[in-house]
């Protein structure tokens, strides 16, 4: 695939940036379930995770498709992206519908990494990606809203200080679409946890600081409220595609990191006096998934050139992420099988990396709504739900 000069060396710096990071550093944090804050920070220094702020508030001022790079590498590095992703695609919320007095208060201090905007506040116990159905509700009290409910897999809401939270601030019965009644709200963490705002941390298969959020009675400022009342659903819709075409690039470097593994394992691995790779049975999985691979990398950056040019590409991140994290899973397993019994073993981080990969079928959307969306929303099949 032929990119330009910038793109590569975006793909260069980052590379360079994640050389500092090898294995042991990540095995260190996934046996102690600890946020890996120094890969953080150190992709706020270079300015990565500022990308799409524009340069008027300290950012890189880049689009989607030089975003989708940096995860990409990130993720082809062996390094987990997760831990920082929410910032690239959360930001899209604030940068398209939020007030210029709410971008100049936060926007520099995000850049420059004295603030972390890395909380999505969406899913619930109850409604889970029938996002219509959740029942976190925000009632205006003069200046402030009070926010009752429960939100759970809102990641890094442990070491954000801001969250982006969807709630209903008009009750579904009293709205003439379904898709009313939600709003949208930046609220500072710093100011509420203990003091309305619970945060308890869930572990997971995997190290990914997700945590179950509970509100009492918490008070915010009105004006937290990013946008028009009631109009947050259209909000996010457009952030949830840059979110699904962000998680494809990260899963198409996981899918070129399990690769070049598997790769590099089956020239040295000699089982018999001969190379494993010499063996068909070992080589053709590893060029299948290689193909996969390549097709789903061509479908996520076109998804990320048509939201760069002001499309709704719906149809196209959707298809993204389903074969990208189709291609990574694939990858990861063949890369588990490639390897035989090393693949369980800590020390070379392919069972680490497999049990990463494993989410991305499953969240931030799965397999089983994306198809439904292709089949009702693109082939014209009745709704099926």
């Amino acid at each position: 695939m032929t990119e330009s000069e910038d793109i590569a060396e975006i793909r260069r710096a980052v590379q360079a940036l994640c050389a500092e990071f090898p294995g042991d550093y990540w095995r260190e944090k996934d046996r102690e379930r600890a946020y890996p804050g120094e890969f953080v920070d150190a992709l706020t220094r270079a300015g990565f995770l500022a990308a799409l702020i524009p340069e008027a508030y300290g950012g890189s001022g880049l689009k989607l498709d030089a975003a989708a790079v940096i995860m990409e590498e990130i993720q082809a590095a062996g390094c987990n992206g997760a831990s920082a992703h929410a910032q690239m695609y959360i930001m899209n919320t604030l940068l398209r519908y939020g007030s210029e007095e709410q971008k100049a208060a936060y926007l520099p201090g995000i850049a420059d990494g004295s603030l972390r905007l890395q909380a999505f506040g969406v899913s619930e116990p109850t409604s889970g990606t029938d996002t219509l159905s959740l029942r976190t509700v925000a009632v205006r009290d003069g200046d402030h809203y009070v926010v009752n409910g429960q939100k759970i897999w809102t990641s890094r809401a442990e070491y954000s200080d801001l969250m982006l939270l969807l709630a209903r601030t008009t009750p579904r019965d009293q709205v003439k679409s379904k898709t009313e009644g939600l709003s949208i709200f930046l609220v500072d963490m710093r100011e509420v946890v203990g003091s309305g705002l619970t945060i308890k941390p869930i572990r997971t298969m995997m190290n990914h600081s997700t945590t179950e959020v509970f509100f009492d009675d918490m008070r915010i400022p009105a004006s937290s409220l990013i946008g028009e009342e009631g109009k947050g659903f259209r909000y996010i819709l457009s952030g949830m595609n840059a979110e699904r075409i962000l998680i494809a690039a990260e899963c198409v470097g996981d899918a070129k990191w399990f690769i070049r593994k598997a790769t590099d394992y089956a020239k040295d691995r000699s089982v018999f006096a001969r190379p494993i790779g010499q063996n068909q049975g070992v080589q053709f999985p590893i060029a299948r998934c290689y193909a996969q691979m390549c097709a789903a990398e061509l479908m996520v950056h076109h998804a990320a050139q048509v939201y760069d040019q002001g499309g709704n590409p719906g149809e196209e991140a959707n298809m993204a992420k389903l074969l990208a994290s189709e291609a990574s899973w694939a990858a990861a397993d063949m890369c588990v099988q490639t390897h035989g019994g090393f693949g369980f073993a800590e020390e070379y981080d392919v069972e680490r990396k497999f049990r990463e990969a494993r989410l991305y079928t499953v969240a931030p959307i799965s397999t089983n709504l994306i198809l439904s969306y292709l089949a009702e929303h693109v082939l014209g099949l009745p709704r099926s739900y």
